[in-house]
């Protein structure tokens, strides 16, 4: 279906506004963190707790849908999202979903994934409605503030990395550890790598517009340094686990890495333009692949050690 063909406020436009290409952001964090717990509780005779393991992949996703809606809403009130922008089309900007409705469903995602996280607080404490609040008021403070003044990158290396994985860790094993932060550091990077390609592609026009993302304040060159720099850096986070004799955690993320050096090179060679667009669906892919193969690895190595 063609976009100009799209109903206002149908299911196919509030799909679209979802973002559901998304999502693989809000996944890996998890999934990261729960294969570190269940390799944590087989180590130390405990087993996982099914409830918690759910609440957390829905709180992640409409979490994840809700900052959508958030920034959809307010970027087409700052006048961001205008017919220059090179990426996917914004509903709000389109005329695909009414502002009303839009502000209707930021409070209603919002309240939704409230309830699911509410729980949590029966495994994890009164810390879990902190750690609830924050992601809430991230997701907006992202797209009203930190977005357009270099910050953005610091709230998805915490809230997509830090928090989700470390959260979801201590919900199942009621502790954290170094391996567990320092792996959540790198689910961090990988995840920014993936803002930065959406920022490299639009610096043009958010410096048009005043936007100062990170890549408008250090330059190409700089971003595309600090590009590569990030998977690089992830990969070698998992140094901790090779000395640990956990080879599979620390080997299979090479796969990842050597995605990460194409998508790289791929995106100088193109510099400018809609083509970025491809480079942007890669990089969720080879992000997914990180999670994923992570995983695997962790599970692969204690398999073996038991």
């Amino acid at each position: 279906m063609e976009e100009r063909t799209i109903k206002r406020n149908s299911p196919r436009a509030w799909w679209l506004a979802s973002r559901p290409q998304t999502l693989a952001g809000a996944a890996v964090p998890v999934m990261m963190g729960l294969a570190l717990a269940w390799r944590h509780l087989a180590m130390t005779g405990g087993g996982m707790d099914v409830v918690p393991a759910v609440l957390c992949v829905l709180f992640a996703f409409v979490m994840q849908i809700d900052a959508n809606f958030v920034n959809d809403y307010f970027d087409w009130r700052k006048g961001t999202d205008d017919e220059h922008r090179l990426g996917p089309r914004r509903a709000c900007a389109q005329g695909w979903v009414s502002p009303e409705a839009m502000c209707r469903a930021m409070v209603l995602t919002t309240l939704l994934a409230c309830l699911i996280g509410l729980p949590l607080v029966c495994y994890g404490g009164v810390s879990m409605i902190w750690i609830g609040v924050a992601c809430v008021v991230a997701s907006f403070l992202y797209t009203l503030l930190l977005s357009y003044v270099g910050l953005g990158d610091i709230l998805v290396l915490v809230f997509f990395g830090i928090v989700p994985v470390c959260a979801t860790f201590y919900l199942q094993a009621h502790t954290v550890t170094k391996e567990v932060f320092l792996s959540s550091l790198a689910c961090g990077m990988v995840i920014d790598t993936l803002l930065v390609v959406n920022n490299y592609r639009d610096r043009d026009n958010d410096r048009r517009t005043g936007k100062r993302t990170l890549v408008v304040l250090i330059g190409e060159r700089a971003t595309e340094i600090f590009y590569f720099a990030l998977g690089l850096m992830a990969f070698h986070m998992g140094l901790t686990f090779f000395f640990q004799h956990q080879y599979f955690t620390f080997f299979l993320p090479t796969i990842y890495l050597s995605l990460h050096a194409r998508t790289y090179r791929k995106m100088k060679r193109i510099k400018r333009g809609k083509a970025l667009n491809g480079i942007l669906a890669e990089n969720a892919r080879n992000m997914f692949f990180y999670g994923l193969l992570f995983s695997l690895g962790v599970i692969l190595d204690q398999l073996i050690l038991s």
